[in-house]
């Protein structure tokens, strides 16, 4: 049975949420909205435009929000995520990994006819070669590249200014494609948890990222877009003067690993509220000093420190990992809740948790549920 069938009788019924089938991922609706109205207003108010990561949500709803917010499109980790999006009605995508397999290229040029505003990143003139000679084949229309430039994390990207550059040479060599510009994401930057720490790190990588612009506008090759940035330096990406777009993901959501950073130089500042949930039930309280929930290890991602809790429980419990399917709490005091309580746990990592569902479960003031997304 889908998670659909399960719950559609809960839809609009006051009270449902606690009737969800656990565990479930719940999104707080009205702090989903804020979050997304304030980066929005961020955005607008820097002077850059605004291409979310879907890779964050994995939903056609909340880039539909996202976009009628302001943002002018999405990013894609992933082809698959382009094409649901695309199949869903979003235009303006930008798929952030370069694409180099022949069934990839097929898939990415035929999306290209029908994805409005389609663009993708190469960091290699043979990936970009191959990509023309797909669209020449089909006599398709010219699909847009930008240059994936590495910002030192040696996981894609080119690796200096003069590869950049010849890069640019392979593009614009290609009548079946368009230079786009340059995509510059310092994933390895977001999470430090000191904002001035932070900011010294992408002021260094900034500095970089100049002088392969600098290599770009002396072949001809300026770049008309500059994108990158994310949640956590997103404050910093507007100050430096480079960027003409941020692909900022995680402030929908606002999981426990980016609660730990200062997001803004205010103290004590938090910008975007935590929209993201799991809600898990008690199922065994046999033991002392402790009782059995069921979200487990493929409830929610495990790349991080377990989860905190957000509700539903005394000040002071803590959730341990207790096999695929279960997890513990514990109090110091023994203060624990009652057998078939529910628990709402913050997600850990949000966009590898949320690729472990395939609903949300919207919730208005804690009372309502709704699979709408």
């Amino acid at each position: 049975m889908t998670d659909e069938e399960l719950h559609r009788h809960l839809v609009g019924r006051q009270g449902s949420r606690r009737d969800l089938n656990t565990p479930v991922l719940v999104v707080d609706q009205d702090a989903l909205d804020r979050n997304i109205a304030r980066m929005a207003d961020f955005a607008a108010a820097n002077g850059l435009n605004l291409r979310p990561h879907a890779k964050t949500h994995k939903s056609a709803a909340i880039a539909r929000r996202q976009i009628a917010a302001g943002a002018l499109g999405q990013c894609c980790a992933k082809l698959g995520e382009a094409e649901a999006l695309a199949d869903s009605g979003i235009e303006g995508i930008l798929i952030t990994s370069p694409i180099l397999s022949a069934p990839g290229i097929e898939r990415l040029v035929a999306l290209n006819e029908r994805a409005g505003g389609l663009m993708c990143v190469a960091d290699n003139p043979v990936g970009a070669r191959a990509i023309a000679a797909a669209v020449t084949a089909r006599d398709g229309r010219p699909l847009t590249l930008l240059i994936d430039v590495d910002p030192g994390i040696h996981r894609t990207g080119v690796a200096s200014p003069e590869a950049a550059v010849e890069l640019y040479r392979a593009i614009v060599a290609e009548p079946a494609l368009r230079y786009g510009g340059v995509q510059y994401y310092c994933g390895s930057q977001q999470h430090i948890e000191s904002f001035a720490e932070r900011e010294a790190a992408m002021h260094d990588r900034a500095d970089y990222l100049r002088t392969v612009i600098a290599a770009l506008e002396a072949a001809g090759g300026k770049p008309p877009i500059v994108s990158g940035g994310g949640t956590g330096t997103h404050r910093i990406d507007a100050t430096l003067g480079l960027f003409t777009e941020l692909q900022v993901g995680s402030y929908v959501f606002m999981d426990d690993q980016y609660h730990v950073c200062a997001l803004t130089p205010e103290e004590g500042e938090v910008p975007f509220e935590t929209s993201l949930l799991i809600d898990t039930r008690v199922i065994s309280a046999n033991s002392p000093g402790l009782v059995t929930v069921d979200a487990g290890i493929k409830s929610m991602a495990t790349d991080a420190k377990p989860p905190l809790i957000a509700g539903g429980a005394a000040e002071g419990t803590v959730y341990f990992f207790m096999g695929d399917e279960q997890g513990a709490l514990v109090h110091p005091a023994g203060e624990l809740p009652a057998l078939d309580a529910i628990v709402s746990l913050n997600a850990p990592h949000c966009d590898p948790t949320v690729n472990l569902y395939d609903w949300y479960h919207s919730a208005y003031a804690t009372t309502m549920s709704s699979p709408i997304f």
